[in-house]
């Protein structure tokens, strides 16, 4: 049979209230009755029931993160990033994949509410979902414009994209791309692409912007390359705007015998760690995605706490150059 509070309030020579007090760390206690009660416990092999404590307490203690997929290294990053400073927190992560789909957003945000999370950061696609906007619910967006009512934390995506721009033209290039997911989106991620267009105005040169519709079909990206390279005879630059698409490009590059950089040049954007272990020769503009997670985590729970609101907050991180052999 499982303990009960009640063993360990005998074991410990308090009484069950006690217990009960020690546990969600309520009103003053002596160390030494703290001791009776953790030592108690721990011979006992005593559980506290996380539900029980989530009514006591009005909190559940945990957090929903909404992401595309964690198959790309940034996402992937950031819920490492999230789970690992919630957990310092005292919180609990449930981990839910979209894959892009507004259906599958919409029920993860049912079951996460079901669960009674006490909050929720978002970095999928998705706009229109009405759920987010409910005041009762906690939401923090990543990279992405949910609603007027939803703060917004990210890597200034500007200063990235023209970054990244600008290092091309520097390295010669006068044939530059820019390849991106669909703009629809309408994510900060896109002001990568306005700052590429903007930079690319400035010094007098055509933009040339190819979207992929499909953002996880990988086929789709290798049709796109074979049409860029037949469109563009003389391209000597490529700006992708995440890494996964740059690390794409140039596998497609040595399969067609393209030279990079001494034929074309490439820069991709995110620069997680696992991209630079296992691709450290890529140019890249690094977000700081650590910080990206602690500054969302911040904002959440201050919502949760009702210290503030922030609402239609945006909160902009600065990014990195990391110029390596791809240009």
């Amino acid at each position: 049979m499982n303990p009960k509070i009640g063993d360990v309030a005998e074991r410990a020579g308090v009484s069950k209230t006690t217990v009960s007090r020690v546990m969600n760390n309520r009103g003053y206690i002596s160390e030494e009755t703290k001791a009776a009660v953790f030592g108690a416990m721990r011979e006992l092999n005593y559980f506290p029931n996380d539900v029980a404590r989530s009514l006591f307490n009005k909190k559940t203690n945990l957090i929903g993160l909404i992401v595309p997929t964690i198959n790309n290294p940034f996402f992937s990053e950031l819920a490492f990033h999230i789970e690992s400073i919630c957990s310092a927190k005292g919180y609990k992560v449930l981990l839910c994949n979209s894959l892009g789909s507004e259906d599958n957003e919409r029920r993860y945000i049912e079951m996460l509410m079901r669960n009674q999370v006490d909050g929720v950061i978002v970095s999928s696609h998705n706009r229109g979902i009405s759920d987010y906007s409910q005041n009762k619910l906690a939401v923090v967006a990543v990279d992405r414009y949910l609603s007027p009512s939803v703060p917004v934390v990210g890597s200034d995506n500007y200063a990235g994209g023209k970054l990244a721009t600008e290092l091309l033209l520097r390295r010669g290039c006068t044939d530059i791309i820019h390849i991106n997911g669909p703009i629809e989106l309408e994510t900060p991620a896109n002001l990568r692409r306005q700052a590429y267009e903007d930079v690319m105005r400035e010094h007098g040169m055509a933009a040339k912007v190819y979207e992929n519709h499909k953002s996880f079909d990988q086929k789709a990206y290798i049709d796109l390359f074979d049409q860029i390279v037949q469109e563009n005879p003389g391209l000597d630059g490529v700006f992708a705007s995440d890494d996964l698409i740059a690390a794409t490009f140039l596998q497609y590059a040595k399969r067609q015998g393209i030279r990079v950089p001494e034929d074309i040049k490439v820069i991709g954007y995110d620069g997680s760690d696992n991209v630079q272990a296992f691709l450290p020769e890529l140019s890249t503009i690094r977000q700081p995605i650590e910080e990206i997670a602690q500054e969302s985590i911040r904002i959440l729970l201050e919502k949760i706490d009702g210290e503030a609101d922030h609402e239609a907050e945006e909160r902009y991180l600065p990014v990195t150059l990391l110029e390596r052999e791809t240009t």
